[in-house]
C-alpha cells in the first residue's frame, strides 16, 4: 500500500532577483594568514568611529569573541577565526558559534556558509571547512564567511534537535525557528534570533545552509531551493549533484529567512546523518566553489555542473510513510527511478510475516529512504522526487 500526502503547501511569494554571472581567470590557494585574536576590542575603537562590529572582551582558545559582526570591519586580505555569542544556558554561561571569514584582499559580493544547524550532520560542517581551507584571501574579491557549529547545544550530543529546557525536558528544531525571536520563549528562538539579526542576515549578498539527512533517514546529493527566483536558479544548477527539489519548502528553515530579507539561498543535502561522506561531500565543494567564481569572489574555470551530472529536477516529494510497525526491507535504492504503483519496500513482523508492503504513487527517483532497518507507524519510509502539475506536494521533509 502507499500512503497519500497530506494537503499541499502552497507556494510564498518570493522576491526575483536577477542573475549576474562573473568570470574569473585564476586558481584559489590554502589559507594565506589567519587573524585569531588581532581585531580590535570595543574600547581600542576610536570614540565617534561608526562599527556594527561588537567584541565582548572575551577570548576562548585565542579567538576572540563578537556578539555582533560587521565583516567590512575586519582588516581585508585575511581570514579572521572568531566566536560568536548566542544565547545563554540555565547556567548563564553562553553558547558559541565557531566563526571564520575569509576577507578579500578586494572588494565584492559576501556569501555566507551555514553548518550544524542540525546537530546530527556532520557532512555539512565538513563541506563548509574544506571550502574555506581553500580560500586565499589575498586573492579574493569579496568575502566568504562560515558558521560552522550552528547548533551547539544539539552538536554536542550528535542529535538533530537543540536539547531545550526552559520548561522541562524538550527537543526543539533549529531549523523551524528561524528568523528566530531575541525575545522569544525558547532558547533555539533566542538563539536564531541573535545569529540572525547580528551576524547571519548583516553580511550575506548569497546564503547556502548546508544539510544532510538525519538520524535514520538516508538522502541522495540534492539541492532544495526555489528556482522561480533566477539567482538561486543559477546557484543550485552549479553543482554536480544528482538532484534539485526546486520547492520553497516551508516556513522556518534557514534559507526560507534569508530568502524573505531578498537574499537569495538554497539547502544542499549530503547524504547520511552522523559520518562524513567524502563522496558527496566533494561534489558539494566542487559546486560551492563554482558559486564562489559565480559571485567573482574567486578566480578559475568553473568545475562540474548540474548538466555534467544529469541532475534531476523535480518540484514535489512525495511521502510513503509507515502504517505497522516491524522491519523494513527496501526494494529500490536511492536516486532509483521508480513508477506509480512500484513496490518500493516491504515490512514484517516479529514472525517474519509481511505485515505491508508500500508502494509510489508518483513516476519520480527516490530521494530519500529511511536507513534504520525498523520503522513505527508514521515513520517516513521514502520520499520520491517527481515534477508535478501542481508544485509543493510535500510533507515535512527530515533534513
Amino acid at each position: 500500500m502507499s500512503n497519500k500526502p497530506d494537503k499541499p503547501l502552497g507556494r510564498r511569494d518570493f522576491m526575483i532577483a536577477s542573475v549576474a554571472t562573473i568570470g574569473a581567470s585564476a586558481a584559489p590557494t590554502a589559507y594565506a594568514s589567519v587573524a585569531n585574536a588581532g581585531e580590535p576590542a570595543a574600547a581600542d575603537i576610536a570614540p565617534g568611529t561608526a562599527s556594527a562590529t561588537v567584541y565582548t572582551g572575551d577570548i576562548i582558545q585565542g579567538k576572540k569573541v563578537v556578539s555582533a559582526l560587521d565583516v567590512g570591519d575586519l582588516e581585508p586580505g585575511r581570514t579572521h577565526l572568531l566566536y560568536f555569542q548566542g544565547v545563554e544556558m540555565p547556567t548563564g554561561q553562553h553558547w558559541y558559534v565557531s566563526v571564520v571569514v575569509a576577507k578579500g584582499a578586494k572588494p565584492g559580493k559576501r556569501v555566507v556558509l551555514v553548518s550544524g544547524v542540525h546537530g546530527d550532520e556532520m557532512s555539512s560542517v565538513h563541506t563548509v571547512q574544506s571550502v574555506m581551507n581553500q580560500l586565499d584571501p589575498a586573492q579574493m574579491s569579496g568575502t566568504v564567511m562560515a558558521a560552522t557549529d550552528v547548533a551547539r547545544a544539539a552538536m554536542e550530543g550528535m542529535q538533530r534537535r537543540w536539547p531545550n529546557f526552559g520548561r522541562g525536558a524538550d527537543l526543539i528544531d533549529l531549523n523551524r525557528e528561524w528568523p528566530g525571536n531575541e525575545n522569544g520563549l525558547t532558547a533555539p528562538s533566542r538563539h536564531a534570533g541573535l545569529l540572525f539579526n547580528h551576524l547571519l542576515r548583516p553580511n550575506a549578498d548569497a546564503a547556502i545552509d548546508f544539510h544532510t539527512g538525519t538520524t535514520g533517514f538516508d538522502v541522495a546529493a540534492f539541492n532544495i531551493g526555489g528556482m522561480d527566483v533566477p539567482e538561486v536558479r543559477a546557484m543550485v544548477e552549479l553543482y554536480p549533484v544528482d538532484q534539485i527539489f526546486d520547492n520553497h519548502v516551508y516556513p522556518g528553515v534557514l534559507h526560507n529567512a534569508f530568502m524573505d530579507e531578498g537574499i537569495p539561498a538554497f539547502t544542499p543535502e549530503i547524504g547520511a546523518a552522523r559520518i562524513l561522506d567524502p563522496d558527496m561531500i566533494a561534489l558539494f565543494v566542487e559546486g560551492t566553489m563554482n558559486v564562489l567564481k559565480h559571485y567573482g569572489i574567486v578566480a578559475g574555470p568553473m568545475g562540474r555542473t548540474g548538466k555534467d551530472a544529469n541532475v534531476f529536477v523535480g518540484n514535489s516529494a512525495f511521502p510513503i510513510l509507515a502504517t505497522e510497525g516491524g522491519l523494513v526491507e527496501h526494494l529500490v535504492g536511492l536516486n532509483d527511478r521508480v513508477a506509480p504503483g512500484q513496490r518500493v519496500a516491504v515490512q514484517r513482523n516479529s514472525f517474519g510475516e509481511v505485515v505491508a508492503e508500500y508502494t509510489s504513487g508518483v513516476a519520480g527517483v527516490v530521494t530519500g529512504q529511511r536507513s534504520d532497518a525498523m520503522a513505527e507507524p508514521g515513520n517516513p519510509l521514502a520520499f520520491i522526487l517527481f515534477h508535478g502539475d501542481a508544485p509543493g506536494r510535500i510533507e515535512t521533509y527530515p533534513e
